[in-house]
């Protein structure tokens, strides 16, 4: 049997890092489609690198999602048999400044990408990453019969791409499905979100480097999955017999405070003593309050089921800070001891 060929934008991301990880175990060969940078910004993937790229089990392009010709070039020369479209202007916060940006890189690509697998490529398999954002201020719990409400530029951009997915599955018959993903995170989330914050600066604070964490509002709640478990259903959300929309998550929430709480208590620490909340910096002009998603519907039909719980997910990403440090957990509590 032919090895499939899976294409993936935002490879060097979070979710396309771990994404990549997976298939490549499950002997695929991985196209990671980047955006150019003046800093070759690959840490995430270095490892697959080393041990894959030589073999062209990995192989990396230069494309921009601006330009439907890098996109149509590469579908055409390899055709994929699943792509990935994990790339983004990814963080709510930031889209409030960069609305028009965040609107072409996340929903005008999806079309780019859509249009060139129907004119070039029908049989393939596309992926959109969707985002709980898109449900914005519809009370708890939200599945996909839910209705949408952003809150965010970023929220209405992938309102638009998910039904620019939608409309090509039932318009022209492509096999095109959305993953509605809450809240994942991990120790490769990128230090402006609020998880990898709050674990990277309490390192810092360990070591001198810092002395409060600075925060917004801390009384939102979110669903908060790892992203290795989203990583291995959206890839069964491909596998899946025919083209659908899926919610994942893990049906539990809790506020910022609790994760918080959740990772200085694994220190011995009263977060209260490092943490100065509702700074201006960080209000936004509107907000999304309570995030819970019903994931019944995936966890019937793919069988998929979250392994890790939140305590599991901060331990986790702590450890991973310490490391940045050179401090062990042992040596990180005995230090947390001389902080109370």
């Amino acid at each position: 049997m032919k090895k499939k060929i899976a294409f993936i934008t935002g490879i060097t991301g979070q979710d396309g890092s771990y994404l990549a990880e997976l298939l490549l175990k499950k002997k695929y060969t991985v196209h990671g489609l980047l955006r150019r940078t003046s800093i070759l910004n690959v840490d995430r993937i270095q490892d697959i690198i080393y041990k894959y790229e030589k073999q062209k089990k990995l192989v990396l392009h230069y494309i921009d999602l601006t330009d439907t010709s890098s996109i149509t070039n590469l579908i055409i020369k390899h055709k994929p048999h699943e792509f990935y479209n994990l790339a983004a202007m990814s963080h709510v916060g930031i889209s409030f400044s960069t609305g028009e940006t965040t609107m072409n890189t996340n929903a005008i690509s999806s079309y780019r990408i859509l249009e060139s697998i129907l004119k070039n490529h029908k049989k393939c398999k596309f992926y959109q990453a969707s985002s709980s954002e898109m449900f914005g201020s519809t009370p708890p719990p939200q599945n996909e019969k839910s209705s949408f409400n952003p809150q965010s530029p970023y929220g209405v951009s992938k309102v638009s791409a998910f039904y620019t997915t939608r409309y090509f599955r039932q318009a022209h018959g492509l096999f095109s499905s959305n993953g509605i993903l809450f809240n994942h995170e991990s120790p490769r989330r990128g230090l402006n979100f609020v998880t990898r914050k709050i674990t990277h600066s309490l390192a810092r604070i360990l070591v001198g480097k810092e002395k409060k964490i600075y925060l917004g509002d801390i009384t939102t709640k979110r669903d908060w999955g790892h992203a290795k478990d989203y990583v291995y259903g959206i890839w069964l959300i491909l596998q899946h017999k025919k083209a659908d929309d899926f919610v994942l998550s893990t049906g539990k929430n809790y506020s910022i405070k609790d994760f918080l709480k959740k990772v200085f208590k694994i220190l011995g620490l009263d977060w209260r003593k490092f943490v100065k909340t509702n700074t201006k910096n960080f209000m936004r002009p509107s907000e999304v309050r309570n995030l819970k998603g019903d994931s019944n519907k995936a966890k019937k039909i793919l069988k998929w089921r979250p392994k890790y719980n939140l305590d599991d997910l901060c331990k986790d990403m702590l450890i991973s800070d310490l490391k940045l440090y050179n401090l062990s957990l042992n040596k990180a509590k005995k230090i947390a001891k001389k902080l109370k």
